[in-house]
């Protein structure tokens, strides 16, 4: 079916329910940001296939609502169709809402299906839709019945997170989450996000592409715990490790029925903002609102994981020497290849490397005009062939058992232009200063983001995305809570601690000409000064040295360069055969 099929079939559905307006979120039923195929509904319906949008179709409109991350992207992948863009300049709001109560009559219908909102979006959304007299039906599965060749939920197999990895045994975590349970004189806490479950069972699986989560449900007790999985799933290693803990394993479709007969005493902790509508309605007992407790500990990094972090880091910069050695030689030798071709070089020089099991998430080549679609992702027949010439914006990273990375380099192919290097070294100025901040106890997201945009702004110049994300530990590579924006959503409104590690990635886009982003991780860590913190940069990956324009740059950055370079080869040198050691070195000098 094309886009208009689907469209004409949604609405007979919502007609025969007398349904005015359809929601259709990027969403599974476990608020994930990035799902599996068969929770793609979103991108099925409008073709749009971006990690971030929102559909709403009425009898008369269907619009897709994304942020300015995606606006370029959804211009290309809308056009043809009935869709029309409405473009979010705050990624964290709920325009679409107001559109509803602006276009819809009294007495209109809404309908969504509950799996796909959390019940903290739904008493939002009804807060809002009910003073316009329209009223919302949260049991509209639409999509369900017009989707006939459907992808299944996947059943892959789930394996254990070795404690040599994870730094703490499943009866460590186990007690941690039980002691906050206690606080909150909770008899259980359920938690419904994968990230969440797989970090507190020390579980990983490959059911949602990039990110090594498996599909299931996990009810924690005072001394007992439930996992709700398809059957088959857990391999012998994971199922002993968790009956070992009194953790009894029941089938994935059984959860609603399982809450259901809960006993009514019961205290069930859950979090409003991550459990959906539908899983929320079917608990029996009295239930305590809480955040999802292994949000915030599994943000922090132990020890152990913060050792194999700074070592991962070593590996992956050698997979990236390699590639980019690879790359800049084709460029000389007229070998032609093209986007998609150095996304795979990527992955095979990752994949060389111990313990790799996949990429944190679709590389973003994005050549000359395509790196300013912050979000693009080439594919074969569409994507550019790269020349020896224009900006190169790479944006990548690996998903190892000991560790995530994510990084972005921009690379000039040939002499740049006077405003391509002040663009991009007012970006490094700011990606500097975030790096050498010192802050107290107690600092926000939304308090340091400005260190990396001053430099822009002082020029008029902007990003329309955050300056950075929280990042897990073989996991999810955009990890709650934590991140630097200007906003104050959670990321914003987060408090920076000790053992987090947060991306720092300021960029700038020129539509239609190029894009750059600088990206490093970045730790939080004790400074030498009582009350306060700082960060270390275990990126280790050089800067482009043609692209830097020495006179915007201050000594002190000159300095915080060349010793970063300096420890850039320090670590990664080792691992590299002499030809590309002696190439790296080059790219390791000192300003």
């Amino acid at each position: 079916m094309d886009i208009q099929q689907k469209l004409r079939l949604l609405r007979q559905k919502m007609a025969a329910e007398k349904v005015d307006a359809v929601i259709i979120p990027s969403s599974d039923p476990h608020q994930s940001e990035y799902v599996a195929d068969h929770w793609q509904e979103r991108a099925w319906i409008s073709g749009f296939d971006g990690s971030a949008g929102l559909v709403v179709v009425t009898m008369d409109h269907a619009g897709l609502w994304t942020d300015s991350r995606y606006f370029l992207q959804a211009e290309i992948q809308l056009k043809g169709t009935e869709f029309v863009l409405h473009k979010m300049y705050n990624q964290f709001g709920s325009p679409y809402i107001d559109f509803l109560s602006e276009n819809l009559p009294a007495q209109s219908v809404v309908g969504i299906n509950g799996y796909m909102f959390s019940k903290g979006s739904v008493d939002s959304i009804v807060a809002a839709l009910t003073p316009k007299n329209i009223s919302l039906r949260h049991r509209c599965d639409f999509i369900g019945q017009i989707w006939e060749d459907r992808p299944s939920i996947p059943k892959n197999p789930i394996t254990l997170h070795e404690e040599k990895f994870a730094g703490k045994s499943i009866d460590q975590k186990l007690t941690e989450i039980r002691t906050a349970m206690s606080e909150s004189a909770a008899d259980y806490h359920l938690m419904t996000t994968l990230d969440d479950i797989g970090w507190s069972l020390n579980i990983r699986g490959t059911d949602v592409e990039c990110n090594p989560v498996a599909i299931s449900y996990a009810l924690i007790g005072k001394n007992d715990g439930h996992f709700f999985v398809h059957p088959g799933k857990l391999t012998s290693e994971a199922e002993a490790a968790l009956k070992a803990q009194h953790i009894a394993i029941h089938h994935y479709d059984n959860i609603i029925e399982f809450l259901n007969n809960l006993n009514s005493n019961s205290k069930i902790l859950i979090d409003p903002n991550q459990c959906s509508q539908t899983i929320y309605e079917a608990v029996n007992g009295s239930i305590i609102h809480g955040n999802t407790i292994a949000r915030k500990l599994k943000a922090i990094k132990n020890p152990i994981e913060i050792g194999h972090i700074r070592n991962v880091m070593k590996k992956d910069g050698a997979a990236l020497a390699k590639a980019f050695y690879w790359m800049e030689h084709a460029l000389q030798s007229g070998t032609s290849f093209d986007e998609v071709d150095l996304a795979h070089k990527l992955i095979e020089n990752r994949a060389t490397q111990e313990h790799y099991q996949n990429e944190s998430f679709g590389a973003i080549i994005g050549y000359r005009s395509n790196g300013a679609i912050i979000h693009y992702h080439p594919q074969k027949g569409s994507c550019k062939t790269i020349h020896p010439e224009g900006i190169l914006l790479v944006d990548s990273g690996g998903q190892y058992r000991d560790g995530t990375t994510d990084i972005t380099r921009t690379f000039t192919l040939s002499a740049p232009s006077s405003e391509e290097k002040q663009a991009y070294t007012l970006i490094l100025k700011g990606m500097i200063a975030l790096s050498m901040a010192k802050f107290p106890e107690g600092t926000t997201g939304v308090q340091l983001d400005i260190l990396a945009r001053q430099f822009l702004w002082a020029q008029g110049l902007n990003y329309g995305h955050g300056t950075g994300h929280g990042v897990g530990f073989f996991m999810n590579v955009h990890e709650p809570p934590q991140g630097f924006v200007n906003n104050f959503s959670e990321r914003g409104k987060t408090i920076h601690v000790a053992g987090m590690l947060t991306s720092n990635e300021p960029g700038f886009y020129k539509e239609g000409a190029f894009g750059m982003r600088i990206e490093n991780l970045i730790l939080c860590v004790p400074s030498n000064n009582s009350g306060f913190l700082e960060f270390e940069t275990v990126t280790l990956y050089p800067f482009e040295h043609e692209l830097i324009d020495q006179a915007l740059i201050t000594s002190e950055e000159r300095d915080w360069i060349d010793a970063y370079h300096q420890r850039v080869y320090d670590g990664v040198a080792p691992l590299l055969d002499n030809d590309v050691r002696s190439w790296f070195k080059n790219k390791c000098r000192s300003l």
